[in-house]
């Protein structure tokens, strides 16, 4: 099979039908083997009906149904799971993501070499309120993951190999940040494809304000588990004996200006009343609470089955048998 169209939707109704026609034109035109996987984030409007409908004449539709509405990353997981195209295409269901797009994704992934293109969405139909906090957001993340040729990170209209989405897991909103998950499974060859937006024609957006708050809290537990998911120590260790050391350091103050006190008749000093005093207290405590959350992290990863859990991109044997082994 060529390709995996992999569609979340919840309550898209009006704008599915002619999703689905535009996509069938699109992979007629160009002679590929598709699927499309339609998969229901708990729609109340009847959506899953009207993909059942389109499934009763066409085998080549796949129907994922959620019992409530989850979001889109398990939505985008569970399409994932179920993917057997060669490239795998994202798009949402508003019809803002154009199919014709599709040809020439596919190109890029089979004949350029990519792992993963992102579609870049220069020019948008999103009023101001929307598309500053968008490129805010987007430059950071091009800071924190490295990842700097991307402009839209949150683009829905994606290419992947497949190998690139049996190798990572999409869960919480980490959908906006599946290239850097990409690129932390070790799929470096991310690349960019202008495409077109289309303003919405049914229906209102399903996302609110809280996606860009949501949005850099989620980037930040991205950053620490890509740097120090496997080995919390090395991040935790390091603070709690800074601050150990700072708590020390505050000790030995304290101690060294009793001593003058003790010595010297015309200075009193009160341990009690000294800054340094509740410093060192403070930092010795958080020194060793930082130590010991280290070493419980280090713990739980040492029996995580899933510590060496790593994505094999190519897998080679020659096939001949070591009989001196034997």
């Amino acid at each position: 099979m060529d390709i995996s169209v992999v569609v979340p939707f919840f309550n898209e109704a009006e704008s599915l039908p002619e999703l689905y026609a535009w996509i069938k034109r699109v992979m007629a035109a160009n002679g590929f083997s598709y699927e499309v996987i339609f998969v229901n984030d708990g729609s109340t409007d009847g959506s899953d009906r009207v993909v059942k409908n389109f499934g009763k004449g066409d085998p080549r539709v796949r129907l994922v149904s959620f019992a409530r509405n989850y979001g889109k990353s398990p939505a985008l997981n569970e399409g994932f799971r179920r993917a057997q195209g060669d490239v795998v295409i994202t798009m949402d269901a508003d019809l803002q993501d154009s199919p014709d797009e599709i040809p020439a994704l596919y190109a890029m992934i089979k004949d350029d070499g990519y792992d993963l293109v992102s579609g870049w969405k220069k020019k948008r139909y999103d009023p101001l309120s929307k598309t500053l906090p968008t490129k805010l957001f987007n430059a950071t993340a091009r800071r924190v993951s490295g990842i700097r040729n991307l402009h839209d990170f949150n683009c829905g209209l994606k290419a992947y190999r497949k190998e690139v989405v049996k190798n990572i897991e999409v869960y919480g909103d980490m959908h906006r940040y599946i290239p850097y998950l990409a690129k932390n499974a070790g799929f470096t060859k991310i690349g960019e494809k202008e495409v077109k937006h289309q303003a919405r024609r049914y229906g209102v957006t399903k996302f609110g304000l809280d996606r860009f708050v949501n949005g850099y809290l989620d980037l930040g537990t991205l950053w620490f588990q890509s740097k120090f998911g496997l080995k919390p120590m090395h991040i935790f260790g390091l603070l709690g004996s800074v601050m150990f050391v700072i708590g020390f350091l505050a000790v030995l103050t304290v101690l060294i200006l009793k001593i003058i006190s003790a010595c010297s008749y015309y200075y009193t000093f009160y341990v009690t009343n000294s800054v340094y005093f509740y410093l060192s207290l403070a930092a010795m405590v958080m020194g060793l609470q930082f130590f010991l959350t280290g070493f419980i992290g280090e713990l739980i990863t040492r029996n995580s089955t899933e510590r060496n859990n790593y994505a094999i991109s190519e897998e080679w044997s020659d096939a001949r048998e070591d009989t001196e082994a034997c």
